[in-house]
């Protein structure tokens, strides 16, 4: 990990509440990820498996957590596999999790190497009926490589084919979807950094500026601040900016041009998403302002309308019948085509054409329930958009939120967003 440490309490809790989930006499696994392969022997840089991390903070890769709440042994009921250190490994990838620190990480007191996973495995399962594994079902993921959950739910099936098996990933995903305290903590220090991120991004903006440039000074920040980019940075100037993901980053920012940067930093493996729209040349032309202010609103009511027991698919609609309205200010569409529109096509999609948000956590597109209903702990993504390409423009404005009984609060608050505040900035820091 490349922050400051985490409490071992938020893993114990996150495994708590996965044992109350279980059914008796079962038996859970969560494997690390991959070392995803690049060309020749290369390797990339593993990305930690969030279910992993969120039981133990574990971000080394071949672990594997086995969790066996009724085993006959007490020793067999929490047990944390890892890679061995030795010398070999010390020289050629540095150190390796000793048992010392992997208990300090994790809280987990049994930890055992990977060498001795076969044997226990086999022990726990021969007195389990039910054995819970883990797989990718997130809904819009494109899995076209064999994951190590994959190989693992094959290996473990074929040599215990009269086991009952159960989905682990449904209920990961209805815990995971209420973050605790610490969680949004953590969350908001990313929010915290890319808002500070974004400031210097604001003094650095001007006509002639390279989109890659910007993407350097974010990533600067980001870097200082024991960050990383929590996705790849969309900075898309012009034209550009009505691409809804556009990532090439590699053209002139131009006088007249709005600049649309939609980036986040990920701390500790939590993470922000904003997006801002703002004028390369530090002052929005009229039109400009027009269209901001109308996303400006949007986005306003629709934090406010982020309240417990919201169902989705509500929300996503309310924010769809208020960009009618702007669009219509906007001389964008017309009474007609809203009077032709149907509930799957509504009229501001030519213009509006996404979701308004999403949960937002160890995964930026965060894990949930199939349209749910806002509860007390979800934290969401905001970001209505109006993209014209036949004006050369978009503007799309995203905050993050914590959803409280209280109602929501901003976890981006302190990000400048008024269209006033941003030309003033800029105009400061050219002077």
């Amino acid at each position: 990990m490349n922050q400051r440490s985490i409490r071992n309490t938020l893993f114990k809790k996150n495994r708590d509440r996965l044992r109350s989930e279980l059914k008796p006499n079962s038996v859970a696994f969560i494997n690390a990820n991959d070392l995803p392969p690049a060309n020749a022997d290369a390797l990339m840089r593993m990305h930690p498996n969030s279910d992993l991390f969120y039981l133990s903070g574990i971000e080394q890769e071949e672990s594997v957590l086995m969790i066996a709440p009724d085993a006959s042994k007490p020793s067999m009921r929490e047990i944390l596999f890892l890679r061995e250190p030795n010398p070999h490994l010390k020289i050629w990838e540095g150190e390796k999790h000793s048992k010392e620190e992997a208990i300090k990480i994790s809280g987990v007191q049994e930890i055992r190497w990977l060498s001795e996973l076969p044997s226990f495995l086999r022990r726990v399962v021969c007195e389990s009926e039910h054995i819970y594994l883990n797989t990718n079902e997130h809904p819009r993921a494109v899995i076209d490589v064999q994951s190590r959950d994959a190989r693992f739910i094959e290996d473990t099936r074929k040599a215990y084919p009269l086991h009952k098996y159960e989905r682990l990933a449904p209920i990961l995903h209805r815990l995971r979807q209420v973050k605790s305290k610490q969680e949004v903590d953590l969350i908001q220090t990313a929010c915290d950094v890319t808002r500070d991120a974004f400031i210097r991004i604001l003094d650095k903006t001007r006509p002639g500026i390279k989109e890659y440039e910007i993407e350097a000074e974010y990533a600067h920040e980001f870097i200082r601040k024991r960050c990383k980019f929590a996705y790849n940075p969309i900075l898309a100037s012009g034209e550009d900016s009505c691409v809804l993901h556009y990532i090439e980053n590699k053209k002139t920012c131009r006088k007249g041009d709005i600049l649309l940067m939609d980036v986040g930093a990920c701390y500790a493996n939590y993470n922000a998403d904003m997006t801002r729209a703002i004028p390369v040349s530090g002052k929005f032309t009229r039109r400009q302002k027009q269209v901001y202010n109308a996303v400006l609103r949007v986005l306003r009511q629709m934090i406010k309308s982020a309240t417990v027991g919201t169902q989705h698919s509500d929300w996503q609609k309310e924010s769809e019948l208020l960009m009618n309205e702007e669009l219509l200010d906007l001389g964008l569409i017309t009474k007609a085509a809203i009077n032709r529109e149907t509930p799957e096509k509504r009229a501001c999609r030519k213009y509006y054409m996404h979701g308004l948000g999403h949960p937002l956590g160890l995964d930026v597109h965060d894990v949930h329930t199939a349209n749910p209903r806002f509860e007390e702990g979800w934290v969401l993504t905001v970001e209505p958009g109006i993209y014209i390409p036949e004006e050369g423009f978009g503007i799309r404005l995203e905050n993050n939120i914590l959803v409280t009984q209280d109602g929501p609060v901003d976890l981006m608050a302190e990000i400048p967003i008024e269209a006033e505040e941003i030309e003033e900035r800029m105009g400061k820091n050219k002077k």
